[in-house]
């Protein structure tokens, strides 16, 4: 417990550092004066993308789980996903929402390892999807910000990426006489799903455009809240630098993303013209409008027989 609450001391140091940081060497009263005079149309225009996201992110789940043989109804898929974006947004770890993801996928009658490796092995086509993303538009980015070292650093990840995929595939090779261990039969488990996934050309490619598509979608949402503060950028723009971005803020070295999202966001627009005032006034209403847009699925905890399902499960 006492770890865990310096952890969390930690990352609040970081998120409240940054934050600091950021208000203190950068002109952002200007830029301030921007969220009185919000395009309120732009701006639920870009909750309606979220919506949009969300529907994506229950297919990229569902096809995951599909693939492990571990298949929920889809509504119930949507439910139980919102619910855990809304502990994603309000508690200091997105572990948190996945934690719930896990137990109440449990509680509707998926078995432990399908419920467990599912939300697992959704993060990684996620994650994934995000570097293969990056990646792609790395022509794109190099035009913004000129030859740059930084250039080698996500083929780099990507690499990382695929290394870390086969990784999990040779969970299984563990000597059996470790198989008594249940974390070691766990890891066993998940690399047989791992291979149910990726081993299956038309299941990876379909959780892996998800992943990027919903990639798309959160470009664009931040495209319309830059549009609702009048923040001169193109969809292109975003496309290209919001992916690195989201990228660096899934660190978990911060709270939630809190101040790592807003510096890689400043430095990222800075690129393209953009003031580091605007771009730091873009992310945090970006921040924003996620925890407003996430509190519906907080409606379907309280209003669903879902809290009371996972006090049962404790």
């Amino acid at each position: 417990m006492k770890k865990s609450w310096i952890i969390f001391a930690a990352k609040v140091a970081v998120s409240g550092g940054l934050l600091w940081f950021i208000a203190a060497n950068f002109d952002i009263g200007a830029s301030a004066a921007r969220l009185r005079q919000l395009d309120m149309g732009y701006l639920l225009t870009a909750l309606g993308v979220f919506i949009l996201l969300l529907a994506n992110n229950t297919l990229r789940w569902r096809t995951v789980m599909r693939a492990i043989d571990a298949v929920l109804p889809l509504w119930q898929s949507f439910q139980i996903l919102y619910v855990g974006v809304f502990f994603n947004q309000t508690l200091p770890s997105s572990v948190g929402g996945d934690a719930v993801r896990m137990i109440l996928a449990r509680k509707h009658g998926l078995s432990l390892q399908g419920a467990v490796n599912g939300v697992m092995l959704e993060r990684v086509v996620n994650v994934f999807g995000l570097i293969v993303l990056v990646v792609a538009t790395q022509p794109f980015l190099l035009a913004r910000i000129g030859d740059n070292p930084a250039k080698f650093v996500f083929p780099a990840l990507a690499a990382v990426a695929v290394a870390g995929i086969v990784f999990l595939m040779l969970l299984d090779r563990i000597p059996e006489r470790y198989r008594r261990w249940s974390l070691v039969r766990g890891a066993a488990n998940l690399a047989g799903d791992t291979k149910r996934l990726f081993l299956a050309p038309a299941r990876a490619m379909a959780a892996v455009g998800f992943g990027i598509l919903g990639m798309v979608l959160l470009s664009l949402m931040v495209y319309f809240i830059a549009l609702s503060l009048g923040i001169a950028v193109s969809p292109i723009d975003c496309l290209v630098l919001v992916p690195p971005v989201m990228l660096i803020a899934s660190v978990p070295i911060s709270i939630a993303g809190w101040g790592l999202r807003e510096t890689a966001m400043v430095a990222a627009f800075g690129f393209v013209g953009v003031a580091e005032g605007d771009a730091f006034v873009l992310s945090l209403l970006f921040g924003l409008a996620g925890i407003v847009a996430a509190l519906p699925g907080g409606l379907i905890w309280l209003l669903g027989g879902y809290r009371q399902e996972a006090a049962d499960e404790d």
